[in-house]
């Protein structure tokens, strides 16, 4: 997530030795990319344990063989799977235009994008659960996790300082709780909501349930950060 300035093009002259990719790297490429959108299902849908090499290959089309070639282990792979799915994340954050000068309506904008993402993205969700229950031990492994969590907290960080700055926000709140708090009860709703439903006799995935628990992760945050809320 960004406050993105006014978007400029400069020529970059290209080098007369540059080479695209041939058709092997390319053939590779899509192999690889393969593996990785079979493993996010196979993974999902039967957990770390259930997920087995050869179901991977078998869904993905190809062989065990081309699994360790490109990642190593049924373990390199799975942490590849996380890393991309918190990529994706934060590249659909990234495309977010915030206005860093209207600290609330963009604060709004972020809660309302990631209770969004997770709702849209139950794969993701459950790919978390899945590491959750293995204490993270793979993706502690990772060594891109927290580049995906900076951007993040970095912008909730200006939106409060800009909002300290006009007299809306507090200034004894740290924009890692902040952060927190909307994950935390994102997350929480949408993973859960299955046995929610059925707890609370009613269906928590319907549209105008799930529009009233985002409205309601909005006042929650505006009334923790805002001076006067």
């Amino acid at each position: 997530m960004t406050a993105k300035p006014p978007k400029t093009r400069t020529p970059v002259p290209r080098l007369a030795s540059a080479k695209r990719p041939g058709v092997r790297e390319q053939a590779a490429q899509t192999t690889r990319d393969n593996i990785l959108r079979a493993a996010t299902k196979v993974f999902a849908r039967y957990g770390y344990e259930g997920g087995s090499v050869e179901k991977i290959s078998q869904s993905a089309k190809s062989f065990d063989r081309m699994i360790y070639y490109y990642f190593g282990s049924k373990e390199g792979l799975f942490i590849e799977v996380l890393e991309d799915m918190y990529r994706r994340m934060n590249d659909a954050e990234l495309e977010l235009t915030l206005d860093i000068g209207q600290p609330v309506e963009s604060l709004k904008e972020v809660i309302n994008f990631v209770v969004t993402y997770y709702s849209k993205n139950p794969e993701f969700i459950t790919l978390l659960n899945t590491e959750n229950l293995h204490r993270g031990k793979h993706i502690s492994k990772s060594a891109r996790a927290r580049e995906y969590s900076s951007p993040a907290i970095a912008i909730i960080r200006q939106l409060l300082e800009s909002g300290v700055a006009k007299g809306v926000f507090r200034a004894d709140v740290s924009a890692r709780n902040v952060y927190l708090l909307i994950a935390a009860t994102g997350y929480f709703y949408i993973s859960n909501r299955h046995t929610l439903s059925a707890f609370l006799g009613e269906d928590l995935q319907t549209p105008e349930a799930l529009a009233q628990w985002q409205a309601f992760i909005i006042s929650t945050v505006l009334r923790t950060v805002m001076l006067n809320p």
